[in-house]
């Protein structure tokens, strides 16, 4: 519904990060299903949104945040909710949080 908000930076960020998450589904949906002509298509789109999204966290930056969320927050597998938390502001719409969850989990686990 149209609420007449003006958005934050961070609010377009995070509806154009679900968008490229809705593309990335799509595509390996598409992919199983043997539709390479529409994962192409959905490939298509996720290049333009991502044109619009701030430049991606690199491996060494993603570990640096992660090594001080888990120096402050601890290794216990409880320390995890405390840790995405933490990490999740600050890679938002740059880094795909699916696979940071991963990192924090093999971290921990």
């Amino acid at each position: 519904m149209d609420e007449r908000i003006e958005l934050s930076d961070a609010d377009i960020v995070a509806i154009i990060d679900k968008m490229l998450k809705q593309r990335r589904d799509s595509i390996a949906a598409y992919e199983a299903a043997a539709r390479p002509d529409l994962a192409d298509i959905e490939k298509a789109e996720m290049a333009v949104l991502g044109e619009y999204m701030p430049q991606q966290a690199d491996a060494a930056e993603i570990t640096a945040l992660l090594d001080a969320a888990v120096a402050a927050h601890g290794t216990t597998p409880a320390a995890m909710g405390k840790i995405m938390a933490d990490l999740k502001p600050k890679l938002a719409g740059r880094a795909d949080m699916t696979e940071v969850s991963k990192l924090v989990k093999s971290r921990l686990g």
